[in-house]
């Protein structure tokens, strides 16, 4: 880039970690899912929520299945301090569920916290400080050692007020700022904290590893998350947690990488909220892992309702193209990938296991509360076999292969013309627009038909250059006897290329369709469409329609 002074960014420095194990592991279960919408995500937002969507959003993540929830920093403001305590008076926590609460380490604040905390079962203090480099030196100007003292007070602060608190104290400490910290001093501090608190098999201790500022590619992190898990004290008594940032735009694959390298919990909102880029995207995480055959113990079977949910709380609108949820993201455009989703479900159908294999599609949109409606849509990019499909889904027109590219034709001319996306009813509108509302030069009147012995003989009467005319003809079935009959009087040469036919509807108001291909003179191929209650009806209709178009 132009004009950007040498040296003013530099290289992330690389971890030395020679021997790391996280590249040859696979992601095999869930980890513990911490939901902080209702906090890291709260207090990023233009208008933070009140009360009623706060409740909103808590009953939510109880229904997806989180057991972490925290809800806030009650010892900051008098909104979180009220809802935590409207949580707990109204009996809305179940049992099973895990409350984690925010505070820095501050005596009046844990004091506050822990009054806030009356009556809650089991709670997690979240406690935090700054360690990075650039926090020591620039905004607090405190040496390591009186990094270390503060973070220890703050564990016997806790430990102070555990001792009269009516259930379980759960700590979990945050270096903040992890990846702008020396390693060295992350485990050193971690350490000293579990220490403090007197860690151990009954006495567990979150150390939750925050990319607090997305610095470096995900590999880095997932080195320093191994590299710490190398190196904490009582390692099989510390739950190691991320709490990833998305300043780079990878917080997802650094999430995914560091639970290769050891981490056992994630820290995330809904649709990544949060501070500038945003938290990593709990729905991603998990509908990720479903991809690939993990449950991620939640329920995200109904997508639409966490995104109206969220959006209505939260007042931020989802991108059209964000993983999973977006308008978009089950939506094909573009003709190749149309023909490709479609051939994909038309595989299905006849698959000999359950195993979701359709071309652009990662996941079943079913799976989580989407319909196959809007697979499909139209617009100037779109080719034949994406009008075929929505014909077919929407509507029960199942078009032979052959008619694909002239129906395709008709719908891209319109949709260049308009220079915008076609909706079915649009399309819909084409098709019966050039096959059933066609200016007619031959018009069918009447068709009667009787079989025997494999020969059929019809009755035909139709007008043609303003006269009626009725006709007698045969042949080997309905399509060939009225061929013949139509031929003793119409001047214009044709041959039927192909035939098929279908119903549609429930049995007792089915419709049979019929679609015949006419070659003529001067067009190679021309299809007609006939719809009646009679399959032979239907047929003959098909069959003055092709003539129609063929020769209007």
């Amino acid at each position: 880039m132009n004009q950007i002074q040498a040296g003013k960014y530099r290289p992330y420095p690389q971890v030395d970690l020679p021997n790391r194990k996280w590249p040859t592991k696979t992601i095999t279960k869930a980890p513990v899912w911490c939901s902080v919408d209702l906090r890291d995500g709260n207090q990023a937002l233009k208008n933070p929520m009140n009360m009623t969507k706060k409740l909103e959003l808590f009953a939510l993540l109880l229904k997806l299945g989180f057991k972490e929830i925290e809800v806030g920093f009650p010892s900051a403001s008098a909104v979180e301090f009220d809802f935590l305590r409207k949580l707990v008076d109204d009996k809305l926590i179940p049992d099973d569920v895990k409350i984690q609460v925010l505070v820095q380490a501050r005596e009046h604040l844990i004091a506050k916290t822990f009054e806030s905390l009356k009556g809650v079962k089991k709670a997690t203090v979240h406690l935090y400080n700054s360690t990075s480099v650039a926090q020591r030196k620039i905004v607090f100007d405190k040496s390591k050692e009186e990094i270390i003292a503060l973070a220890l007070e703050g564990v016997d602060l806790v430990k102070k007020y555990e001792k009269n608190h009516d259930g379980q104290i759960f700590l979990e400490y945050s270096p903040e700022s992890f990846t702008g910290t020396e390693l060295e001093f992350a485990a050193e501090i971690s350490n000293a904290v579990t220490a403090r608190w007197g860690i151990s098999d009954t006495r567990k201790v979150i150390i939750n590893l925050p990319a607090t500022v997305e610095m470096a590619t995900p590999n880095v992190y997932a080195d320093q998350i191994e590299w710490m898990a190398n190196h904490l004290d009582n390692r099989e008594n510390v739950i190691i947690s991320t709490h990833t940032h998305n300043d780079r735009g990878t917080s997802i694959a650094a999430t995914e990488l560091a639970l290769l390298a050891g981490a056992d919990r994630v820290e995330g909102t809904l649709l990544s909220n949060g501070e500038r880029t945003g938290n990593v995207d709990m729905i991603t995480l998990a509908l990720n892992m479903l991809t690939q055959g993990v449950d991620p113990q939640l329920n995200f079977s109904d997508i639409n309702e966490v995104l109206d949910v969220v959006e209505r709380c939260t007042e931020m609108v989802t991108h059209a193209r964000h993983p999973y949820v977006g308008e978009l993201v089950y939506t094909a455009f573009s003709g190749s990938h149309q023909d490709a989703i479609n051939k994909g479900f038309a595989h299905r159908k006849t698959a000999d296991d359950n195993f979701w294999e359709v071309p652009y599609l990662p996941i079943d949109p079913e799976d989580v509360g989407r319909t196959y409606e809007s697979i499909i849509r139209i617009n100037s990019q779109s080719g034949k076999g994406g009008v075929a499909y929505i014909l077919e889904n929407d509507f029960g027109y199942q078009l032979p292969k052959a008619m694909h590219p002239e129906i395709g034709k008709l719908v891209q001319a319109v949709s260049d013309e308009k220079g915008e996306e076609l909706s079915s009813d649009e399309i819909l509108s084409i098709f019966k627009e050039n096959y059933f509302e066609i200016k007619e030069h031959i018009s069918l009147v009447d068709f009667t038909l009787t079989s025997t012995k494999g020969k059929s003989t019809c009755t035909l009467t139709y007008t043609y250059c303003g006269e009626e005319i009725t006709v007698n003809g045969e042949g080997n079935g309905p399509v060939d006897a009225c061929k013949d009959a139509l031929m003793k009087n119409y001047k214009n040469s044709f041959t039927i290329h192909s035939y098929s036919e279908h119903s549609c509807g429930d049995k007792s108001s089915a419709k049979a369709i019929a679609y015949i291909e006419i070659q003529t003179d001067t067009t190679l191929s021309c299809f007609g469409v006939g719809v009646d209650n009679d399959i032979t009806v239907a047929s003959v209709m098909a069959l003055f329609c092709a003539i129609n178009r063929a020769y209007n």
